[in-house]
């Protein structure tokens, strides 16, 4: 019986071709959708998840709060470490890990040496008591329990002895940054599984003393925090947690300094659970090439899956309710020959069945172009073999369950209702014959199409406002490049300077820190005393350069001067901290003194504002300042010469000559500010391409399924308008008879979507310092296009129906 069930449904389906195939489209783009999409929130929510006990394991990270401001970070002070490690029982297993910044490794046997070894931390023996790592050599309680030991991943071993096996590196030797010589005493295997613990090399705590790290793994201190020592817990049960914090919070207010006391500050402590790493944006990860994953953004995703795939059930119910008269006789037939209601939607849900199937074989193919097309916005490691995982298969089998169930319960029920002797008397009252719960569903449908498309246009609308708006300073033409922060001194930096003056495809040069925008950021907490005694505390966005840097990216002075040389520690304040402080002119606040801890600073002039960051940021209070700290000038900004005659590429060459003359064993790399300002805003125009898919993708799905109840309508009144054109009817007033029906529904799903789109939008805009205008006309555009798209779909088929001869017309049954 199931396979007659079959049979008929594929001869059902081949019949009516046309909408079996639109179905088949629509359906397609929904599961491809749902299928990347599922993969790709399948592929973040799986990171750690193989260690044991997972759910116990916690990161511990650090809130600050003074007045009405709050930042976290994820390191904590090295005290703290000692303090939970030993003297807090709600901890089973605690680690701190100390990333560590080494210039070069040399395998002693071979003298063969690695250049900037990535993925190296400083840790102890329960780092590895808290992480699964499958031990293939050395002993997992000892092998960092000594100073000058180190644990390598087979994946490291195999980069430094690639000729040994595992057992045969134990006692190896490496020496790091040509002094620390170390022994292998531990080899682990890489793991095989998701994880954010990228590390290779594990050197011992002890080892960390003959570093440049020393000073801050070993600080004692308890107010000095780095992000680069970090501390993860194994806690006893999952109710230690506020125990933990609890004592932590305690230990913060005992040793604050005064220092802390006196400009409210204080910082208090959090358990971040390992399932939630992957997802912190604000801490971030040990990747750094790598963005968290955002949970926003999986959610946004979803929707549009979901929304898409809607799409596709809409069209296949519409078209099948509108189907049912034509499928009646067929239904009372089978039901005169004893046929039950059971038997005839389980019959309609095989056809259903059969169709979802087709889609989600199709949309296999379509998952795997668009992975490619979007492989810009996916994670790095999601692949296409990711479908061969048995959750993703039971994923797709369920979705595909639940698509049929959807998709064909509905029309199965009301096809069935059909009396056998209405039918055979040809008294058929169409329980679907109401066209309210189709007109219903192509609003729907609509409206989402509109909503995709308004979203669109702003996104890209704001994204152009953002690529071209004005800075505060020069962009174009200006690159920089980092010299290395090892065996670095003021008299390189000169001669590298000195070098680039030589080259006349140099116009301008200037050495100090970061760029006027980057991602980096230096602040410190600064006072203003004013007349009356008291004191203004204002965090203070530091910006290192020579007095030339000013000029160099055209940042605009507003009065009194630029620094008069590179050490005198003299301040340059931006427009924002002008008005924090009170002045309402420039001139107002030259010669004021800013204090720093126990030092002043004079403020000797004031610039126009310019963006730090991304428009999404504000503009926050800034000093341009000199080389105060003796080699802080690591970056060397110059500007290329408008010279179409000079090749870029030979004036990157000549630099990277003079660069490793004096930097033989560093890595070049020239940064442009023009790609940097880009680099802002990745993450806007993924998601512009994101909905520029949706939309397209939205629009044709809901223009198939209004296609399909076009030529539905026209067949139906194929001998009406036979009629009407023989009265005299012309070409224009049956396009418009046929029409107006579906243009109305285009507008009521306009006026549906244009509200929630700007609610939406507006929403979204709020998260940008700097936003274009949510403009009348985008509503316009998108309303009058959807218009245009709809009518001309609807016109290539009525009109082709009206032009039919009468006679044909009015043959019709």
């Amino acid at each position: 019986m199931i396979k007659n069930y079959f049979k008929i449904a594929w001869r059902n389906l081949w019949k009516h071709k046309l909408f079996s195939t639109i179905n088949i489209i629509s359906l397609a783009i929904g599961f491809s959708a749902s299928f990347v999409i599922g993969l790709m929130v399948y592929y973040d929510l799986t990171f750690d998840k193989f260690h044991p006990d997972s759910e116990l394991i916690y990161r511990v990270t650090s809130t600050f709060t003074t007045n009405d401001s709050e930042g976290t970070n994820g390191g904590i002070p090295m005290p703290y470490i000692n303090e939970v490690k030993n003297n807090i029982s709600a901890v089973e297993f605690s680690s701190g890990i100390h990333v560590a910044n080494l210039q070069k490794v040399k395998e002693e046997a071979t003298k063969k040496t690695f250049k900037n070894p990535d993925y190296v931390i400083f840790t102890d023996s329960e780092y590895f008591q808290i992480f699964n790592y499958n031990w293939l050599a050395g002993n997992s309680e000892i092998a960092l329990n000594a100073p000058n030991q180190v644990v390598l991943t087979n994946k490291r071993a195999q980069k430094y002895f690639p000729s040994l096996q595992p057992d045969k590196v134990i006692g190896q030797t490496l020496v790091y940054n040509d002094s620390i010589q170390t022994t292998v005493s531990g080899i682990v295997a890489s793991f095989e599984e998701r994880s954010d613990l990228i590390f290779e090399e594990f050197l011992s705590l002890e080892t960390a003393k003959k570093t440049s790290s020393n000073g801050y793994i070993f600080d004692p201190q308890w107010d000095n925090t780095s992000s680069s020592s970090q501390l993860f817990v194994k806690v006893i049960n999952p109710s230690a947690n506020s125990v933990i914090k609890e004592k932590m919070d305690a230990l913060a207010v005992e040793h604050r300094s005064d220092w802390a006391i006196k400009y409210n500050m204080s910082q208090s402590f959090n358990l971040q659970p390992l399932r939630d790493l992957h997802f912190n944006t604000e801490v971030g990860l040990f990747n750094f090439s790598e963005e968290p994953a955002d949970k926003s953004v999986m959610v946004g995703l979803g929707l549009i899956a979901l929304f898409l795939l809607l799409l596709g059930v809409i069209n296949f119910i519409n078209f099948n309710t509108a189907q049912a008269n034509q499928r009646a006789k067929e239904i009372g037939i089978r039901k005169t020959l004893g046929s039950s209601k059971k038997q005839l939607v389980f019959q309609f849900m095989g056809e259903t069945l059969l169709l979802t199937i087709a889609s989600a074989l199709i949309s296999v193919v379509f998952a795997y172009w668009l992975l490619h097309v979007f492989s810009d916005f996916t994670p790095k490691g999601l692949e296409f073999s990711l479908f061969k995982d048995p959750l993703i298969i039971g994923f797709a089998l369920v979705l595909i369950a639940l698509v049929t169930f959807l998709s064909g319960i509905y029309p199965a029920l009301v096809l069935t209702q059909y009396k056998p002797i209405s039918v055979l008397k040809n008294q058929v009252v169409n329980k679907a014959g109401k066209p309210a719960l189709r007109r219903f569903l192509t609003v729907f449908q609509f409206s989402i199409a509109q909503v995709f498309i308004i979203s669109t246009i702003l996104v890209a609308k704001q994204i152009n406002f953002m690529m071209n708006k004005d800075m505060g300073f020069k962009t174009d033409a200006i690159a920089n490049v980092r010299t290395p922060w090892y065996n670095n001194t003021e008299e390189k930096q000169a001669r590298f300077e000195q070098e680039l003056k030589k080259y006349p495809e140099i116009s301008k040069l200037a050495r100090g820190g970061s760029t006027p925008a980057s991602f980096s950021e230096n602040r410190t907490l600064v006072t203003y005393i004013k007349e009356d005694g008291t004191e203004l505390q204002t965090p203070l966005q530091l910006l290192r350069g020579t007095k030339d840097y000013i000029d160099l990216y055209g940042i605009e002075l507003l009065g009194g001067r630029a620094t008069l040389n590179d050490s005198l520690q003299e301040i340059i304040i931006n427009e924002t901290y002008l008005n924090i402080l009170g002045f309402k002119a420039p001139s107002d606040a030259l010669g004021i003194q800013i204090k720093r801890e126990d030092e002043t600073f004079p403020i000797v002039g004031v610039v126009k504002n310019f963006n730090q960051r991304s428009l999404k940021d504000p503009i926050n209070p800034l000093a341009l300042i000199g080389n105060w700290g003796g080699t802080r000038f690591g970056v060397m900004h110059f500007t290329l010469a408008n010279n179409e005659e000079v090749s870029m590429s030979k004036t990157i060459s000549k630099i990277e000559t003079a660069y490793k003359s004096i930097y033989p064993e560093a890595d070049f790399k020239v940064n442009f500010m023009d790609e940097t300002v880009e680099k802002f805003y990745k993450q806007e125009k993924s998601l512009s391409k994101l909905l520029n898919w949706a939309m397209g993708l939205s629009v044709l799905i809901s223009c198939l399924g209004l296609l399909g109840l076009v030529i539905f309508t026209t067949e139906r009144r194929t001998k009406e308008i036979g009629i009407r054109k023989v009265l005299g009817a012309t070409l224009s007033q049956l396009n418009v008879l046929l029409c107006r029906e579906f243009v109305l529904l285009v507008g009521i799903a306009f006026i549906i979507a244009a509200p929630l789109a700007y609610i939406g939008l507006n929403s979204w805009l709020e998260d940008f310092a700097f936003q274009t205008n949510l403009s009348w006309w985008i509503f316009v555009l998108s309303g009058l296009g959807m218009v245009i798209i709809a009518v001309a779909i609807m016109s290539a088929r009525t009109v082709s129906t009206a032009l039919k001869n009468p006679v044909h017309s009015l043959k019709t049954e």
